[in-house]
């Protein structure tokens, strides 16, 4: 393994490697404050971030988007793993639990950031001995997004999730948060005192304290953006990304493996299911966990023809039917 791989694939936690990326590039260095710890606990998602089988290149460039301070644009079809690539990084440097955010047509980049909530603040404000100067650090709340900036020591892991959904705007205003590693809220540099502890993304009782009204990463995030191809993206969007491209896995013998990794003794005796699954890929869109349903159930099934009852739990994604 080269050693300049901190990622490498291995599903074992050695989160002390992450001490060991160098600098930054001189344009990607930002020097946020005050510094924060790397919250505790696991990625979030353990189960996937202990099974996920990288291929040779995705390593390469996780690594090159941990060096370069770049988004790592994640495409491939359904089921290659591309969300689940955030967590295993995550797992196995010791970044923390994974910050999600799931695009749809209507996402904004201000979703993304943070939430203000100016009607509660204002009910608030009118109760009876409510005080002059309430804490309006209860009434925002960091998205994703603006979470994964804030200004930790070790890159936190953001997982923007099917990018390609959504508007067209959103890729492009990504580019200027990305460039400079921070943003601003208005609501508090517009009081006297914008300092306050706001909520993060983090759940209930985590709060930071923003100066200044400005959050600015002090380590840039390792953010994983996935499209499932639906859609191109300016030249502008994708010169300033790492990418990386998943493919199905090229045999019965590599994907007996994925199966035996997460299903364990039951995925014994899965041998005629898996060649059912590339006998029927050859006609239509299918994906990995829907052959990984297929094998739990028919252990279970009794009495079924394990054939037909995987025929139906594994229907095309795309593609024609096939008639047998």
């Amino acid at each position: 393994m080269p050693d300049w791989l901190l990622y490498t694939g291995s599903r074992s936690p050695h989160g002390d490697d992450i001490e060991r990326l160098p600098p930054p590039p001189p344009w990607r260095a930002f020097g946020g404050e005050p510094v924060l710890d790397t919250p505790s606990g696991g990625s979030g998602n353990e189960h996937q971030a202990t099974t996920y089988r990288p291929s040779d290149d995705a390593v390469q460039q996780v690594n090159a988007a941990l060096y370069l301070r770049r988004p790592l644009l994640v495409t491939g079809p359904p089921g290659t793993g591309k969300s689940t690539l955030a967590y295993a990084v995550a797992h196995e440097l010791g970044l923390g639990p994974v910050l999600h955010w799931p695009i749809t047509s209507r996402s904004t980049l201000r979703d993304g950031l943070y939430q203000y909530d100016p009607l509660t603040r204002l009910y608030a404000a009118g109760r009876e001995n409510a005080p002059a100067d309430e804490d309006i650090g209860r009434y925002i709340r960091l998205g994703p997004l603006g979470t994964a900036l804030l200004p930790y020591a070790r890159p936190r892991v953001l997982l923007v999730d099917e990018i390609d959904k959504s508007d067209i705007d959103l890729p492009n205003d990504l580019l200027t948060i990305f460039e400079k590693g921070e943003y601003e809220l208005p609501e508090l540099t517009r009081r006297a005192d914008p300092a306050a502890e706001v909520m993060t993304a983090d759940g209930p009782g985590s709060r930071v304290t923003v100066t200044a009204g400005t959050v600015r990463c002090n380590a840039f995030p390792f953010v994983v953006m996935t499209s499932n191809g639906e859609r191109e993206f300016p030249p502008a969007f994708l010169r300033r990304c790492v990418t990386v491209e998943l493919r199905q896995p090229a045999g019965e013998a590599e994907l007996s493996a994925i199966v035996r990794e997460h299903l364990g003794p039951l995925a014994d005796q899965s041998d005629d299911l898996v060649r059912r699954f590339f006998e029927r890929s050859t006609s239509g869109t299918l994906a990995t966990d829907q052959l990984l349903n297929a094998v739990y159930l028919c252990r279970h099934a009794d009495g079924e023809d394990r054939r037909a009852l995987a025929d139906r739990i594994m229907p095309y994604l795309t593609g024609p039917i096939d008639d047998d």
